[in-house]
């Protein structure tokens, strides 16, 4: 058998072209693998059938939506995670899946050497590259975009020579990846950031500014995992997917930033998350219910940390590892049920309740209920604020006395 080389496979121009572009630089033999992480378009049968036309020799589609809503986005959403707290790494996440996905068919099928599609500026060649080094460092890796010179004008000649059956004239403005977990859109007019997006951008979400019926909603929780919608049962998959239309219908989720990419050059991208907004949320209304305060506040620390990992390519990395494992004991408590307005592009937390709430009403009502011993609080200030007030003492009785100068005597306990 004819060495063979894994392709990360989506369907598009580049990709289709790289097929025969890999088999013709190396001799190889080219097996592309497809998976579907809830990014929609086409048919999973249509893609296997043209990565055959375009000359593999395998094409491996994956039905990956409910690993990647279970064991991905999951995680995400119990560490709220939003790089620069406004991403919730909607790429970033996707990848990781894939490249597990091209890592067992590279062991299935014999292959010595993995090849990806991306560019040499952006982040996805770390996120492939990484992991698959992590995964498997066996393996080796091929970028034609970004080691061969495979052009964009040098693939569609590419295409048209070989009458490949991809569609090569159709251009649209911008690049566009998205997912279950949201949709990210880039280049075009967008790269002035000037320029304020239009309309024809979005297609997960509808115009907020447009006048419509408030949606009213209950999102139910177990261990921090989202359990029910308006009281029924729902998969991590289901939620999402509902959430997606009914806050995306509310114009929700959608953000508009510059961002700091790994490669070091800001990027200003548009993204869509309405589920994704939608429940991180409601996740983080329940925690500050149920998550006892210096918990709270270290999660804090973890939830930018973990995001900062997954958006630098280390999701399989030792430190995400062992975060993992911090936020599900975090997540133990985290059950309960939010209620939600949606309405106008934000989802607003209009009420919440748990069995596992810390919130003691008699502690906190300032009525006859009042159950507080508000004695014990001055002894606490007191004490509280002891250390700050010495420190304060001490510099108002240094600043007090007179400069020394450079021949006055040591301190007592300095040596002569």
């Amino acid at each position: 058998m004819s060495e063979r080389i894994v392709l990360a496979y989506s369907g598009g121009l580049d990709t289709s072209v790289a097929i025969g572009w890999i088999a013709e630089e190396t001799k190889a033999e080219v097996v592309a693998v497809a998976a579907d992480v809830g990014q929609g378009g086409e048919d999973l049968d249509v893609i296997r059938q043209r990565a055959l036309d375009c000359g593999a020799v395998e094409a491996v589609v994956v039905d990956a939506r409910a690993e990647y809503a279970e064991s991905y986005c999951l995680p995400a959403l119990k560490a709220n995670a939003l790089y620069m707290d406004r991403y919730p790494l909607v790429s970033a996440l996707s990848r990781p899946i894939i490249v597990r996905h091209l890592v067992d068919a590279a062991r299935y099928h014999g292959a010595s050497m993995v090849a990806h599609g991306c560019t040499g500026k952006g982040n996805d060649q770390v996120r492939f590259e990484v992991g698959i080094g992590a995964l498997a460092p066996e393996l080796t890796v091929l970028a034609p975009v970004r080691d061969s010179g495979m052009t964009r004008d040098k693939a569609i000649a590419f295409a048209e020579e070989k009458g490949l059956p991809i569609d090569v004239t159709r251009k649209s403005p911008y690049s566009i990846d998205q997912n279950l977990w949201g949709r990210a859109v880039e280049t075009g007019f967008l790269e002035d950031v000037w320029n304020g997006p239009i309309e024809d951008v979005y297609s997960y979400t509808q115009d907020p500014a447009v006048p419509r019926e408030p949606d009213e909603l209950t999102v139910g929780f177990t261990d921090g995992v989202p359990t029910s919608i308006d009281g029924r049962p729902v998969t991590m998959l289901e939620a999402v997917r509902q959430l997606n239309d009914r806050a995306g219908a509310q114009g929700i989720g959608r953000i508009d930033m510059v961002e700091d990419r790994l490669v070091g050059i800001k990027s200003r991208e548009v993204y869509e998350c309405p589920g994704a907004v939608t429940l991180i949320e409601a996740h983080r209304h329940l925690e500050d219910l149920t998550t006892e305060r210096d918990l709270a506040r270290f999660k804090r620390t973890v939830e930018q940390r973990w995001s900062e990992l997954v958006y630098d390519g280390l999701w399989f990395s030792p430190l995400k590892r062992a975060l993992d494992t911090f936020l599900d004991e975090a997540s133990r408590h985290v059950s309960g049920e939010v209620r939600m307005t949606l309405h106008g592009g934000r989802a607003v937390v209009t009420g919440r309740r748990s069995p596992a709430s810390l919130y003691d009403y008699n502690l906190a009502t300032y009525d006859a209920a009042d159950s507080f011993d508000q004695t014990l609080a001055k002894g606490f200030v007191e004490l509280w604020g002891l250390p700050s007030r010495i420190a304060s003492q001490r510099d108002q009785r240094l600043q007090s006395q007179p400069d020394k100068g450079a021949g006055a005597p040591h301190e007592r306990g300095s040596v002569e």
